[in-house]
């Protein structure tokens, strides 16, 4: 009876003495990095015109942030033939279908070669960055460049001069105004090399949309490197 008193005793004794010290280690829960989306919004350069989507500049862009392991997610909104019109009027509907992250404007080569006044594209275009701010007001925007992919000039007066100059200096102004990341010229390094280009001249094939992917990724890839 003595020895079962003293051995409980000594147990609640045990029970209530000093805590040990030493913290006990347990393995830090690392929170998973929320996948990010980019969005390419654009015409058939963007599209990948008569390519399979993996040679699509987007799809390229993708294979480099995997390589990178960097959470990005490209998704392709590009839609052959399109203008800033046609944008501005399809751009609602995109943006409701999943948060946007950076989202990558790549549009007017129609309205160009249609010859619609270059201020009518850039009101197209602003209202387009608009409607990002206001749905995504975080998402970080980006403007890429376009020029004629030939010399209006040779068709007559200096008008259509005057036109391509205007519509190459628009997309910079935007960019300014806005204080967005700027393409200075999508198709560099591609306009004009018939072995880039599909037989109609106009768009890239699948080695031009590498050189695409590079143009955009020089101004795209530090940004995602800084705010991952």
């Amino acid at each position: 009876m003595r020895y079962s008193v003293a051995l409980s005793l000594s147990l609640l004794l045990a029970a209530c003495g000093p805590a040990d010290s030493t913290p006990a280690t347990h393995p830090q829960a690392v929170a998973p990095l929320r996948m990010q989306n980019i969005l390419f919004f654009g015409n058939s350069l963007t599209a990948g015109y008569q390519l399979r989507a993996s040679e699509a500049f987007p799809s390229l862009i993708q294979e480099r942030l995997d390589s990178l392991k960097l959470p990005y997610k490209a998704l392709n909104y590009g839609v052959s033939g399109e203008t800033t019109a046609g944008g501005r009027q399809r751009i609602a509907s995109v943006l409701a279908r999943q948060p946007v992250d950076v989202f990558v404007l790549e549009l007017g080569a129609n309205d160009g070669l249609r010859g619609i006044p270059v201020r009518e594209t850039t009101q197209n275009l602003q209202a387009i960055i608009d409607q990002v701010k206001l749905k995504y007001p975080k998402a970080r925007i980006v403007l890429v460049g376009l020029e004629f992919p030939f010399d209006l000039s040779v068709l007559g007066g200096h008008q259509y001069g005057r036109y391509a100059a205007e519509f190459k200096a628009l997309f910079r102004t935007l960019a300014e105004k806005n204080s967005l990341p700027f393409v200075p010229f999508l198709l560099q390094g591609v306009l004009g090399q018939r072995h880039l280009n599909l037989p109609d001249g106009v768009h890239p094939n699948a080695a031009g949309q590498k050189i695409l992917a590079n143009n955009v990724w020089a101004i795209l890839g530090p940004m995602l490197d800084d705010q991952p």
